[in-house]
């Protein structure tokens, strides 16, 4: 990488990892699409997966008084079922599909039917959302609108929500690491001085974040949590058509 893409890099690692300490989402969603730009599949899935894994370890333990470890360790079932089934794969998508995934995902679990909502306190769905984000991690490299959606469609308040999520999202990223940097790796993906950056940068966002989500109420925390993902989200699923579209063109 130029000098210039890894100011950008770790400036944009640095934001998100702010935007994620406050709403435990977003972030991620938001530096995947630029490394996805900036960068090939493997090398931007493996940089990100360092990025995020430091930034939600360092989520986890500043709120790890607010963790819900039933809720975490069930879900860890089914994140581990998925790591085992794409291991036999070794299935790399291409950057159409990834971002086409990451847009229309959210908008598909809101067409659910309302007894059939996601609920972060049921056993079943923890299991059944840690396999389909971990196959969504491994496929898009993140898994944010849907562990958001399903995060905020109980009732748990905000601080528990950021650090079970942040629990959740520690395996989900490290599952990804095994996958990309481990299963399919290919020699120098990613150079370890950029890796060290990327850390820095992910806790000094993370801790940055912690006094504004000190004032922030859960109603407000809502509100802007459920905005941020529908216009993400929106965002990238017609980037994706976009890309679709242009071999058509």
């Amino acid at each position: 990488m130029s000098v210039g893409i890894i100011i950008a890099v770790c400036a944009t690692m640095l934001a998100t990892s702010f935007l994620s300490g406050i709403f435990g989402m977003a972030g991620g969603i938001i530096l995947i699409g630029l490394l996805l730009v900036l960068l090939p599949v493997q090398a931007a899935m493996v940089l990100h997966g360092i990025t995020q894994l430091a930034s939600n370890v360092w989520r986890a333990v500043t709120w790890r008084a607010s963790v819900r470890w039933d809720i975490a360790g069930v879900y860890s079932c089914g994140s581990l079922i998925a790591l085992a089934a794409w291991s036999l794969t070794g299935y790399v998508p291409d950057k159409a599909v990834s971002f086409l995934l990451l847009g229309v995902t959210p908008f598909m679990m809101r067409a659910v039917p309302r007894d059939l909502q996601p609920d972060p306190e049921s056993r079943v769905q923890c299991v059944m959302y840690g396999m389909g984000c971990t196959g969504l991690i491994l496929l898009t490299g993140v898994a944010g609108p849907m562990l958001d959606t399903f995060f905020l469609g109980g009732a748990l308040q905000r601080r528990t929500i950021l650090a079970t999520k942040a629990v959740c999202q520690v395996l989900g990223h490290t599952v990804k690491l095994v996958y990309f940097a481990g299963v399919i790796a290919e020699p120098g993906t990613v150079d370890p001085w950029v890796a060290g950056l990327a850390i820095a940068m992910a806790a000094l966002g993370t801790s940055l974040a912690k006094p504004v989500v000190d004032r922030l109420s859960d109603k407000v925390y809502r509100l802007w949590a459920n905005r941020i993902v529908t216009v993400l989200s929106g965002y990238y699923a017609v980037y994706g058509l976009y890309l679709v579209a242009i071999p058509l063109i």
